[in-house]
Formats: structure tokens, sequence, C-alpha cells
């Protein structure tokens, strides 16, 4: 069963490569020359965002925002961590991408901010119309790898 509550017979296991600093920091050296020009922040969702971002923050140099699902009722109570995304070019980074709800979700919320988003990356996009709904929303979705490239790999 994933997030989107569809079940599938295929399973990427992201916590295998964000739970490995070797991989990891070879799929952030190979998304850093995905990063828009001009963007400003890079923004991890929680939770399998965040150590994308941070690793792919080390490549490009750029600050991270550390996004979550709902703002802390305690603390600082930010929906948003790390750096300040108001005003800035921000672009949100996911793991995998399945039907895209949880970066829609997290761009208006980011939006709500003051943040300007246009572009999305992750690191699998599922092809299950995550790049569709972020698109609808305005919204370029950009990844490393697809479902596809992984099926003919395997």
């Amino acid at each position: 069963m994933l997030r989107s509550g569809r079940t599938t017979t295929e399973y990427f296991d992201k916590y295998r490569f964000e739970g490995d600093p070797v991989l990891l920091d070879d799929i952030a050296r190979a998304m850093a020359p995905l990063v828009p020009r001009g963007i400003e922040v890079l923004a991890g969702l929680e939770m399998g965002g965040i150590p994308v971002v941070t690793a792919l923050g080390r490549h490009t140099g750029l600050p991270c925002a550390f996004v979550r699902k709902q703002a802390k009722t305690y603390g600082t109570c930010r929906l948003a961590e790390g750096a300040d995304v108001a005003g800035r070019r921000v672009l949100v980074v996911e793991d995998v991408v399945t039907s895209g709800g949880q970066v829609v979700l997290s761009t208006a919320e980011l939006r709500n901010l003051g943040a300007q988003i246009s572009e999305a990356l992750c690191v699998i996009d599922r092809e299950q119309g995550g790049a569709a709904a972020l698109a609808a929303e305005g919204v370029s979705l950009s990844s490393l790898l697809t479902a596809t490239d992984l099926r003919t790999t395997s």
C-alpha cells in the first residue's frame, strides 16, 4: 500500500538509499546538475526528502529548508525549518513521487509562506500521475530516475 492509497506489486525501498551515506552521496551528486538555475533554497519534504535535500545541499552549496507535513504546535511552530523561504525561488525535493499528492500539498503551504515555486525534483518518479498533478499546480517535475528506468536496468 502506497501513501496515495494505491496498491502495487513494485516497491522502491527508498530507505535503502537514504540510509546508505555513500549511495545517498552518489545520488545527490547525480541530481545536482538537475537543479534549475536561479534556485535559492532547496526544500526537502518530511521524511524522505530531508536526507536527500541535505546531501543535495552539500553538492550545490544551496541552503536547505526542512518541510513538515504539518507545522509543529510547540517550539517554533513552523512548517518549514532551516533556510527562510519567503520571497525566494525554492525547489521542492522529494525522494519518491507517485500521485504527487504530498508535493502538491506542501507546495501550496510553502507558497502561502511566500516561496516562489515552479519546479520540483525527485529521486524516483513512479510515473503514476505525479507529474501531471504538479503541472496542474504550475510545477514541473524532474527526476533522476523513473520507474521505467528501474525496470529496464533490473
